[in-house]
């Protein structure tokens, strides 16, 4: 029989190549063809309303992952087999399918068959979003939604995006590529600017101060970093500059608990902390804080926060300065699929107090006037938190998407006219409002905030940002957030951060920092070795459950100029996901556990590796300081205790002339030591141009006569036994790479 790739309906089932997804999908539901091999789903009802669940059939035995909002803010994964698994407010349905005819599906005992991989993605559909739900009768549902009472439909006509690979990560960028150029709401990450600030080690000052963020304080951090010998590169001045009231709090009285949240904007400029003198005179004002900072600290870019709306609460609407922007106060009313997941204690607070709300015709003014004052103070850009309220705020506006369109596009606007290089750094953003509105912000939060005193928190974190990437990875660049350096999981999530292909910055105190860590991140410069694409899960980890299946390890691939890197991490025993029970075996369990890493975990590594590649790679695990051969197609094993994690640069060895093998591994004392290498070039003699400074390793079958830095014959070391062979790189201001000679 023939086998079509298109998505069909037929006799009642979503049939994907050949392969039943699901049964009993009812006859209110329609497809309609995307191109060859994609399919956009829809569906009929008899009333008109604002919100609809329609029911797409019955999901069953199937391997899947999905990503879903679990708080109003933030996506977490879940992994499953059936359509009961699936959680509300899923925002992308991975599934793993096998390739083979429909007749083969009655037989129990199947030939050998190819694995193949089914996107089922929720999207945006006019006015309306859809998101994917399961129920106890394993029927698999979709949700559409305005989010305004006066903005109904009874048809929806592409609410559900259906396409298949045979690749996961080709199927992602794929299809978000196919629907960017259809729906014309966003674009894919390709098509954008990245910020400046991404390949430069940063401080934030979040953790350090929280809310109590002073001039005083943002040098002092500065300082202790100076005196530490690694300087940030860019600086988060987080929240607590801006001008701010709490109607709610009377003087003299302790804090209401929650009313923090529906604390409102007075001013678009900064607070009295910031204009008031210190005791050196040296600072009257946020412009001369900025001048000074980056004058006397090396620093070249200056970040500012502030929510979508202004600040929490919005902004305050009998605020003189804030008039002509007419604001409104207006009362959330979160979505049925929110409240059924996880309440919120910000969204508890708004829902009681309301939200200043400017007026979405005045919202390009407003972010005009705000940007272009903080651009006249020297700040280089901004990072804009709380983003994902506004799906809250729809009702009177045309609808959710209707007004985080309004609000994003003057937010682009702005950016684009008052900053240099899109510098932007969007948080609390996760719901696909956002994601698909998405027309040049580059840069987003991946996860929830990092949580130093959280002890659950930390393996979770490292598991969230890595699946969030999938989906984030195609639009943005998946920024993991802030860490400690002088923390107990510092390793861990240092690491993970190196492989990230995200931007690195801590927001450690002033003073606690612990720079032994830092300099396994940063170069002398102050850049750090970021590689090319959002950190991922590789292949044989996707439908597996790295924190609570109790015997899987996370790892995570990415890949550098001519290398590649697997970071794996024990996230098991240690954190709970949320809304999910753990099995008493699998809690707080402290047994390593054990996984093969090899070669075949980077995808497309055959891009990098060239034309005279043997087909097998060199190895080098980062902690152990331990070199392997390995077969393309091998593994070696790894053995981690909860919250231990193993780096490996992955580097594909060549054949020069007399049989000599050889590979780069790049800066041995670098997390990500195969991001140091530039190019690497082989002939008579091996030419290798690499970043930093510090041990330069590589992988040689045969000792080398010589070695040559920057035209200069150094001392090497080489080993007879695993083939490792170091060469030092000084450190040297005025280039900005070295240059490294192997001579045979």
């Amino acid at each position: 029989m023939t086998i079509t790739a298109a998505p069909v309906i037929k006799n009642g089932c979503l049939i994907v190549r050949g392969n039943v997804v699901l049964t009993q999908v009812p006859d209110n539901v329609f497809i309609s063809p995307s191109g060859s091999k994609s399919a956009f789903i829809g569906a009929d009802s008899t009333n008109s309303d604002s919100r609809h669940v329609f029911n797409l059939g019955v999901l069953e035995n199937r391997k899947f992952m999905c990503l879903f909002v679990a708080k109003i803010w933030w996506m977490i994964p879940r992994i499953g087999k059936s359509g009961s698994d699936i959680p509300l407010e899923t925002q992308m349905l991975l599934i793993e399918a096998e390739e083979n005819s429909v007749s083969d599906l009655v037989n129990e005992e199947k030939s050998n068959v190819n694995k193949f991989y089914v996107l089922v993605l929720p999207v945006l559909d006019g006015a309306f979003r859809t998101t994917l739900q399961g129920n106890e009768s394993n029927e698999l549902q979709f949700c559409y939604e305005s989010g305004d009472p006066q903005v109904q439909t009874c048809q929806a006509l592409e609410g559900v995006f259906v396409n298949s690979g045979d690749n996961p990560f080709d199927l992602l960028k794929d299809s978000i590529k196919i629907l960017a150029k259809h729906k014309g709401t966003f674009s894919h990450l390709e098509n954008k600017k990245t910020p400046a600030h991404l390949d430069w080690f940063g401080w934030c000052t979040w953790d350090a101060f929280y809310t109590d963020v002073t001039p005083t304080g943002i040098k002092q951090g500065l300082q202790s970093f100076k005196e530490g010998g690694i300087s940030p590169k860019f600086l988060i001045i987080d929240d607590g500059w801006q001008s701010t009231v709490n109607e709610f709090r009377k003087e003299g009285q302790p804090l209401i608990e929650g009313t923090q949240f529906a604390t409102r904007l007075a001013d678009i400029k900064e607070n009295s902390k910031f204009k008031v003198s210190e005791s050196n005179g040296s600072c009257s004002n946020l412009k001369d804080l900025i001048h000074d900072i980056k004058q006397n600290y090396g620093l070249k870019y200056v970040y500012m926060w502030h929510a979508l709306a202004g600040y929490w609460g919005g902004v305050l609407t009998s605020s003189e300065n804030l008039k002509k922007y007419n604001p409104k106060l207006e009362y959330p009313v979160q979505s049925p699929g929110k409240i059924g997941n996880i309440r919120d204690i910000a969204m508890d607070s708004l829902e009681k107090y309301g939200v200043g709300l400017i007026d979405p015709t005045k919202i390009r003014d407003f972010y005009n006037d705000m940007h272009s004052y903080l651009a006249d103070c020297g700040v280089d850009g901004v990072k804009v938190d709380v983003q994902n309220l506004l799906e809250t705020l729809g009702a009177g506006y045309g609808g959710r998407v209707s007004i985080t369109k309004q609000y994003h596009e003057a937010l682009d606007a702005s950016i684009e006219k008052n900053f240099v290089d899109n510098n932007l750094i969007c948080c609390m953003s996760h719901n696909s409002d956002s994601i698909f509105t998405s027309k040049k912000s580059a840069t987003a939060r991946a996860s929830e905030d990092f949580m130093p005193n959280e002890p659950s928190f930390q393996t979770l974190h490292i598991a969230s940002v890595s699946f969030n990437s999938l989906l984030l990875g195609e639009v943005v660049v998946p920024d993991w957030d802030m860490f400690h350096s002088n923390h107990a999981t510092a390793e861990f999530h240092g690491a993970a951060r190196a492989l990230g292909g995200c931007p690195v910055y801590v927001s450690d105190k002033p003073g606690k920092q612990d720079f032994e860590i830092l300099k396994k991140l940063v170069l002398a410069d102050g850049s750090i070795l970021r590689a090319r694409y959002a950190g991922r899960p590789t292949r044989d980890c996707l439908f597996i459950d790295p924190v609570m299946d109790g015997k899987s390890l996370l790892k995570i691939w990415n890949l550098n100029k001519l290398t590649g890197v697997v970071g794996v991490f024990n996230c098991q025993g240690a954190g709970t996901w949320l809304m999910k029970q753990a099995q008493e075996s699998t809690q707080k369990s402290n047994i390593p556990l054990s996984g093969g890493v090899g070669p075949t975990d980077v995808e497309y590594l055959d891009e990098i590796a060239g034309e005279t590649w043997t087909e097998e790679c060199a190895l080098y695990a980062f902690n152990k300081g331990s070199l392997f051969r390995v077969a393309k197609n091998k593994t070696i094993e790894v053995s981690l205790g909860v919250l231990e994690c193993e780096i490996f640069t992955v580097s594909p060895i060549k054949i020069l002339k007399e049989n000599v093998c050889f590979a780069p591994i790049g800066l041995i004392k670098m997390y990500n030591s195969g991001g140091a290498v530039e190019d690497c070039t082989y002939g008579d003699v091996i030419k290798i141009k690499a970043r930093g400074c510090g041990v330069f390793g590589a992988y040689s079958s045969e000792k080398p006569s010589c070695c040559k830095v920057d035209n200069k014959e150094e001392d090497f070391t080489y080993s007879c036994e695993d083939g490792l062979l170091t060469v030092n790189l000084r450190n040297d201001e005025s280039r900005s790479f070295t240059e490294i000679e192997i001579v045979y």
